[in-house]
């Protein structure tokens, strides 16, 4: 069947058509937009639709958007206002702008938790082998522009995501520098989420953090105010030319795999934990260094449980948008 679907952040949203089958997905038409461009979901459809040729959206069986943020049900339907984007996407409103019944709106790494029972291994990277438990709980995380959480669990013939907004809970330090670390962010912001730190903001607090506690600048600070600050960050930390920057990296590795292990723990992850967002796979190799692991699995009497399950990153950046098909093929 022939479906809309789209996955909308904080910085990007895609929008495709797609016809999806079991086990299957094609895509009919495709585009990337910069979500900032837009004051709203529905004009961006409409230039979509209108680029694609795709003719009456009346046609299509269903639409389906993973959304950053929480989803409000009503009998009217389901609303949402995004996180870390100045929208609110009304599904009412969606589907009388575009002349469609059927209409619904899931949590983005819900959108992610779908779209990876279709992936295959090559989008996939194995940071822990582990032992898959068939049909065991599975657990999605995931730093960009906000840090996302979903967990999955089995139901009749596939797994079905539930949505959380588990990158909010309290972030625990789990060394002195970290303790160090949270009184800095707590001078500054109040409370402390994981959001604070596992983000692409965290990545320069972080930095900062560790700037201000070195008393000097470095050449990197004046790249901060010209250019995307977190990926100016990790390019500098993973080509060297910045150690404050290496070990700010290090130190965000080190968290992201702590509270991985915490999620594991949480919903006993025997099927697997995933790393998706759009960070993870442009620092795999940072992930794949002692920090990330060591932290994932320092879980004391828990630690052998842990060992024992999968790690792996998503590289394939458009599991969000084939969840998301995917759901609407069931509405």
């Amino acid at each position: 069947m022939r479906v809309l679907a789209g996955d909308i952040g904080g910085t990007k949203t895609l929008l495709e058509i797609a016809d999806v089958a079991p086990g299957a997905h094609r895509v009919v038409a495709q585009e990337r937009y910069a979500s900032s461009a837009y004051d709203s979901l529905l004009p961006m459809i409409r230039d979509f639709v209108a680029g694609a040729g795709a003719g009456k959206l009346s046609t299509l069986h269903g639409a389906c958007f993973g959304v950053a943020g929480p989803i409000v049900e009503s009998g009217a339907g389901q609303c949402a206002r995004l996180t870390n984007l100045p929208w609110e996407v009304d599904t009412a409103v969606v589907a009388h702008g575009l002349g469609m019944t059927r209409v619904r709106l899931i949590n983005d790494f819900q959108a992610v938790g779908y779209g990876i029972e279709v992936l295959g291994s090559s989008d996939l990277e194995v940071l822990q082998e582990g032992t898959e438990l068939a049909q065991g709980p599975r657990a999605v995380i995931g730093a960009g522009t906000g840090l996302g959480v979903g967990i999955l669990v089995w139901q009749h013939d596939h797994y079905e995501a539930l949505p959380t907004e588990g990158g909010h809970v309290d972030f625990a330090p789990t060394s002195p520098v970290q303790i160090e670390l949270l009184r800095w962010l707590m001078d500054r912001f109040g409370r402390v989420s994981y959001e604070r730190l596992l983000s692409g903001p965290g990545l320069v607090n972080i930095y900062s953090f560790l700037s201000s506690n070195a008393g000097e600048g470095s050449a990197l600070q004046a790249m901060l105010a010209t250019e995307d600050p977190a990926a100016a960050v990790a390019r500098a930390a993973q080509d060297g030319s910045d150690a404050l920057a290496a070990r700010a990296l290090h130190m965000f590795a080190e968290i992201y795999g702590a509270q991985a292990g915490n999620l594991a723990l949480t919903c006993l992850a025997r099927g697997g934990i995933y790393l998706a967002g759009g960070i993870a796979p442009k620092i795999i190799a940072a992930l794949k260094a002692a920090p990330f692991l060591r932290a994932f699995n320092d879980k004391g009497r828990m630690a052998v449980l842990t060992a024992s399950m999968p790690v792996r990153v998503v590289v394939n950046q458009q599991a969000g948008l084939i969840g998301a098909a995917l759901a609407a093929s069931r509405l």
